[in-house]
């Protein structure tokens, strides 16, 4: 289950280092002209109000950012050194999610994710694509750990000791993080899928 705190990063998405985060523009300007940082209550009544021009269900804002039992953040809190956040929802019954680390700030990366659906909403009016088709490639990756791990190795769930170690090798030469495609997360889910077959060989 996907919970609002701490965050979860979706499975296979890369992450942006921290040197590259930047500054955003997302604020307001004030009547003396200069620009304030929104406020992560500010960015959330963003992101709901384009949330609600579409028919999305299910929907969680996770971050770093503790929230009191209410589910409103706790005040006073400085800003999590991962400022990160992934909005899962479902869309045409489908999960889907979006995430973004590209800012320095909470408020801000929550601020890109309305944009970016304000955009998309722009978009769809010109009659081209539909939201769902648009959004379709942010449908949501399983969760590590959710898939059979004989299916993970593309093995049969009968496969000895030697097939599963042969599998993981031959996948670990894609799938390793310092490989083009590979990732921290798809790694993880191959040695879990890898331990668990040799744990089911060992007991027979």
């Amino acid at each position: 289950m996907t919970q609002a705190f701490p965050l979860q990063w979706p499975n296979g998405r890369p992450r942006k280092p921290a040197a590259r985060r930047g500054d955003a523009a997302f604020g307001k300007r004030s009547s003396d002209g200069w620009l304030k940082n929104l406020t992560l209550a500010q960015a959330r009544d963003r992101l709901q109000g384009e949330l609600d021009r579409f028919r999305v269900k299910s929907v969680v804002l996770s971050t770093n950012v503790e929230l009191r039992l209410d589910g409103l953040p706790k005040s006073g809190q400085a800003d999590p050194d991962d400022p990160g956040v992934a909005l899962y929802f479902d869309l045409g019954g489908k999960p889907h999610v979006l995430a973004c680390d590209t800012y320095r700030r909470v408020a801000d990366n929550i601020a890109a994710l309305a944009a970016h659906i304000e955009a998309t909403r722009k978009i769809e009016r010109l009659g081209v694509a539909t939201a769902a088709e648009m959004f379709a490639g942010f449908q949501a990756l399983p969760a590590p750990g959710s898939t059979p791990w004989w299916q993970v190795l593309g093995v049969q769930p009968s496969a000895a000791v030697a097939a599963i170690e042969a599998a993981f090798k031959r996948l670990a030469r894609e799938r390793h993080p310092d490989v083009a495609g590979g990732s921290h997360e798809l790694m993880a889910d191959l040695n879990r899928a890898r331990d668990e077959g040799l744990q089911e060989r060992a007991r027979g």
